[in-house]
């Protein structure tokens, strides 16, 4: 192999892109290449190791005594800890005829020293290197963007004048200023803003006198953030509440200038804001259709530029809420609208979905709501569909407004409550479950949230009910064998070299997770807003809290990879994935991910007792 050839090797393997132009000359010089025959020891058990191996063909076990530990194949390193440490732990054997590049030990030490990206890659723990996957595995230039602040956008300036202006000397003061935008401080002290738009809107076609207060034509409520706050935190902010612009406040509390939409836009080139004003703005089915269908392009565009799949999802989920809001208000009868409370439930209750699956929601309906059984047929039917028209399919279990199961009045749902408690079974799990990740979208809140305090009330500190809510993880096994290999679905002829990443990952996660929740009764619904309020109250240990976030954030991003190759290709999106499809530095995170779903899973059968129930 030539020199060329061994430098494109070298930086093919994560994380030697990283090498300088200097180190990769001297890795390519001082590398040879070593055959080992099948059983020969590589490197022996309690010796110091002189080498950093990459397997060019072949397969070597790593043993201790003569349990097998790990396998390692093509285009894989071993063993880089031995190396640091300077003593190696565990044997390294052949299964078959194997050739490697060996790199001497000395080299390798050297320029860990040198380059800090080696140097923190080889020293950092499994839930640093999910972490950092995910900046490596996006485009660079855009990975700025989850680190930039708010002062690193364009702010403008934050004029403030007094209630007594006139609408001519405000708008004078725009001029002279050159800025789109002005804050008035009333004589209570009470800040409101002035847009250019106001002056066009309000005043002219309202033919309003250029001499009255222009505090007339002013807004108040106005939305704060910090300027060390992260931008993409405004941009959710924005989207959330639909607005253009946001007042920008420093660590002392002072206001410091105004951040609008086109100051984002040199940072995102999605068309987030405008997707959000479409949807508040639509008056009709056809127009908040249009804006749905242009969610899938959002979902592309932010996952191509390398912004973490948290921020996506929440994102994605501030959207849906708007939409399904909307839709709530422009389809539902006056009286329904204001006595019921619109929930979304499952994955999408947690904030989770980022896909369009299913639909999962449900229709809490106050005791003294008089709507004749046929008006909220018809209103359901028509809600369900049009969803379905949207890109929403229909849920395979009939979990929608729709079935009258799931939409009823706010006592009948307390019956169904303590039925499910205390008639257990699957199916009442299950309702349970998705019935705690429920979340108001429309409507009343207070419906929803007295019912979870029901639901914490009717459970108890049942160690039985929560023992048994908590089993179901163990009918699911993680696709990890003996041997760190990936088991996969043999059962399936279509899916026998893939593995469900949903079942066998991040299903024992949320439901894991889930568990320990309901049974400390917290009212969070998001798996991540739930490991970190279990870490708050001593639940879990902080590094297993991090290791889960960082498990759950990969196997998710892995998960929407996959679905968006697959929509790319027209073919129907599901949990599966084929591991031959993964780069080496995936396989190895995969392999992390579900060692931390084992290691999750073994501590709820110790915590709640599950091998006796």
């Amino acid at each position: 192999m030539s020199l060329l050839e061994q430098k494109a090797f070298l930086t093919s393997i994560h994380p030697f892109e990283n090498l300088s132009a200097n180190q990769l000359d001297t890795f390519a010089d001082s590398m040879d290449i070593v055959y080992f025959k099948e059983n020969e020891t590589i490197q022996k058990q309690g010796k110091n190791p002189e080498f950093l191996f990459f397997i060019l063909k072949g397969l070597v076990q790593e043993k201790q005594e003569n349990e097998v530990l790990s396998i390692y194949s093509k285009n894989e390193i071993f063993d880089s800890i031995s190396l640091i440490e300077n003593y190696s732990k565990n044997s390294f054997v052949t299964t078959e005829e194997t050739i490697c590049y060996s790199l001497p030990r000395s080299i390798f030490i050297k320029t860990l020293h040198e380059n800090i990206e080696l140097e923190t890659y080889f020293f950092q723990s499994i839930s640093e290197k999910l972490n950092n996957n995910i900046h490596y595995e996006k485009n660079k230039e855009m990975a700025n963007i989850m680190i930039a602040k708010v002062k690193d956008a364009t702010i403008h300036k934050a004029v403030i004048i007094d209630e007594d202006k006139s609408i001519f000397e405000a708008a004078t003061i725009i001029k002279k200023e050159k800025v789109p935008t002005i804050l008035l401080k009333d004589n209570n002290g009470e800040m409101h803003i002035i847009t250019d738009s106001d002056f066009r809107q309000k005043v002219i076609l309202n033919r309003m006198d250029f001499d009255e207060k222009v505090i007339k034509i002013s807004s108040k409520g106005l939305i704060y953030v910090n300027e060390d706050d992260f931008l993409f935190n405004a941009q959710l902010i924005m989207a959330k509440h639909g607005l253009k612009r946001v007042v920008v406040k420093n660590s002392k509390d002072n206001i410091v200038g105004i951040l609008d939409q086109i100051s984002l836009s040199s940072f995102f080139a999605t068309n987030t804001f405008s997707v959000s004003n479409q949807i508040v703005k639509a008056e009709t089915v056809e127009e908040l259709k249009e804006a749905s269908l242009s969610f899938i392009k959002i979902i592309k565009s932010l996952n191509a530029k390398g912004v973490k799949i948290e921020f996506i999802a929440r994102l994605v989920n501030q959207l849906n809420k708007k939409l399904l809001d909307k839709l709530y208000k422009l389809l539902a009868p006056k009286e329904l609208y204001e006595k019921s409370c619109l929930v979304v439930m499952g994955s999408e209750g947690r904030g989770e979905q980022i896909l369009k699956t299913d639909q999962d929601n449900a229709l809490i309906i106050q005791d003294d709501c008089t709507i004749s059984d046929e008006e909220l047929q018809k209103f359901t039917h028509d809600f369900t569909e049009t969803l379905v028209d949207f890109g929403f399919p229909r849920c395979e279990g009939n979990i929608m407004v729709s079935n009258p199961y799931w939409c009823r009045k706010e006592s009948d749902f307390k019956n169904l409550i303590y039925q499910w408690v205390n008639e257990p079974s699957g199916d009442n799990f299950m309702n349970i479950a998705i019935f705690y990740d429920a979340v108001c979208v429309s409507g009343n809140i207070d419906l929803i949230l007295n019912l979870k305090e029901y639901l914490f009330k009717v459970a108890g500190n049942s160690q039985t009910f929560n023992a048994h809510f908590a089993k179901v993880i163990t009918s699911f096994n993680v696709p990890l064998g003996f041997f760190d290999g990936f088991v996969f679905n043999s059962k399936d002829e279509k899916q026998k070299n893939e593995i469900d990443i949903k079942k066998g990952g991040i299903f024992i996660i949320v439901q894991g997770i889930r568990s320990l929740s309901l049974e400390h009764k917290l009212l969070n619904t998001s798996t991540a807003k739930r490991i970190n309020k279990l870490t708050e109250i001593n639940v879990l240990e902080p590094e297993l809290a991090k290791e889960l976030t960082m498990a759950f954030n990969f196997l998710t991003n892995l998960k929407l990879k996959s679905n968006l190759e697959k929509l790319d290709r027209k073919v129907a999106i599901d949990n599966y994935i084929n591991p031959d499809s993964l780069n080496t530095m995936e396989k190895d995170l995969l392999k992390d991910s579900f060692k931390i779903v084992n290691k999750l899973k073994k501590k709820l059968e110790f915590h709640f007792k599950l091998n006796y129930v």
